[in-house]
Formats: structure tokens, sequence, C-alpha cells
């Protein structure tokens, strides 16, 4: 049993949606979550720029004592999950590999799409991974940049929304796919539209409930989980956050709460950009 926290990082609030997930699964662990809100978005910046951040981020949480990082951000897990869990000392889960482990799983016509940030879709980290799930398998991959700022701006099913995702979505349905991966943790919040554009026989796969999975597999194989009720169940969790950001608190708690679902009660200003070393 360890009581230490589990660590969540992301390069803004889409991270969110994986510690929602994470604390649906395993309500007895402290979660510990930084933001970049300063450097956000990640998804258009050079891999070695990502890298850096990625250190220092990591580094940050590290300081804290966290019992296993998890890499929130699908274009960070992209090109910088192999550096990191190179240099830390804890285990280290991005959201790649069990988003990329489900599709490939439940995909019966073996065509599966891909939909994330354009560094995760240049990095083709999702279709390495669903090839290494599954030799075989056919993978048609779309850049969608626009969506993390419609999420952001919360216009979830706002006209505006929907043309873009309609335009985004149709060389995916083209190429009859049956299963399609949200490769961004900003995309599970758009399923209901991306459900409906695509159609009742196509799956859609939340990378977050899939790492969520993973970390509980990660926790109980390594004998790391929490004591039975060390944060007092459900209720108990809810003062088992804390959030830290780079930028922008109140922004963050904002539009952070319809990511999570719930208020956030600790949220802090940190400036950590001299950090990198871990």
């Amino acid at each position: 049993m360890d009581e230490r926290a589990i660590g969540i990082w992301d390069s803004g609030l889409g991270g969110l949606t994986v510690v929602r997930a994470i604390r649906a699964r395993l309500p007895g662990e402290r979660i510990l979550y930084f933001g970049d809100t300063a450097r956000v978005p990640y998804g258009t910046k050079g891999a070695e720029t990502v890298r850096r951040f990625a250190r220092q981020n990591s580094a940050f949480l590290m300081e804290k004592g966290v019992k296993l990082m998890v890499v929130a951000c699908n274009t960070a897990s992209a090109v910088a999950l192999d550096d990191l869990a190179g240099r830390l000392a804890v285990p280290v889960v991005g959201v790649i590999e069990p988003g990329a482990r489900a599709a490939a799983a439940a995909t019966a016509s073996g065509i599966v799409g891909v939909i994330g940030t354009p560094a995760t879709i240049q990095s083709g980290a999702y279709a390495g991974a669903l090839q290494a799930a599954r030799g075989g398998l056919s993978v048609e991959s779309r850049a969608c940049p626009l969506f993390v700022p419609l999420v952001e701006e919360g216009w979830l099913d706002h006209p505006a929304t929907r043309l873009v995702a309609e335009e985004y979505l149709a060389p995916i349905r083209a190429a009859g796919v049956d299963t399609l991966v949200l490769g961004c943790t900003h995309y599970p919040l758009l399923a209901p539209l991306l459900g409906e554009l695509m159609g009742a026989g196509v799956r859609l796969v939340d990378s977050a409930e899939e790492t969520a999975g993973e970390v509980a597999r990660m926790l109980e194989a390594g004998g790391l989980l929490a004591p039975a009720g060390a944060a007092g169940g459900e209720e108990g969790a809810a003062g088992g956050l804390e959030c830290f950001v780079s930028d922008l608190p109140l922004r963050f708690r904002q539009v952070g709460e319809a990511f999570l679902g719930r208020r956030i009660e600790s949220i802090q200003l940190v400036d950590f950009q001299t950090k990198e070393k871990v």
C-alpha cells in the first residue's frame, strides 16, 4: 500500500478528463494535477520543445513525491514518453498505447480512425501503436486543430463546431472505419457530437478511460494502491485533488470544472520553468 499521490500533467485543461476517469475508477487515490496553461497548446510546437516542457512538468511533480506519472497529453505522449521513462524513478503512463490497444481489440473491420492535434498525428504514434497491438490494421488519421479552442470556448454543440467536425470527419467516414480513437484529451467532451456524425455503427474510444484502466493495473501490479478508505470514498476523493497551473488560474477553474464534472477546490499558480532535471 502506498499513500503517495498520482502525478498527472497536461499542456492545459484537457488532462482533467483523465483525472475524472481515474477518480471514478480509483476514488481512494490522491491526485496532483499540473496544467501548463502558460504554454498551451503543445500540439502546434516542435518535438524538442515538447520534450523540454515534459521534463520540466515532470520535475515539478516529482519534487512533490508522486508514485506514478501520467502524461495526460497525447502530443507529449507521442514525442516525449520514452525520454521520460528513461529519466523518472517512478512508472510512467501515457495516453496513446492504452487507447490504441482498446481500438485494436474493438475493430471488426480492421479499419480504425484516429483524430488528434497536428503534432500527435504527424508523429505517427497512434498508427504505430495500433499496428503493434494488431498487425494489418488500416489506419485513417486526421489532424483536427480547431477542436481544442472550440472545446475550451464551451462550443460543444455550436453550429460552427458541427460544421468543422463534419469537414474533419468526412474522410474518416469515407474510409469506412468502425472504430474512432479520440486522440486528444479535449475530445471526449465532443463525444456526443462526434458519435452522432459518425453514426451508431462506429465505436468511439476514449483514451482517458483506457488510461485510467492502465493506471489501475500498474498500481495494483506494483503494490502501489492507496490503503483502502485512505480518501474516505468519493467524498474524500474530492479533497484528494490538488491542481497547479502556470497561468490563468481563474480561467482554469471556469473551464476546467466542465472537464472534471465537479467543482475544483484547490488551484495554485506556480512558476517552475527553470526546473528541468529529473
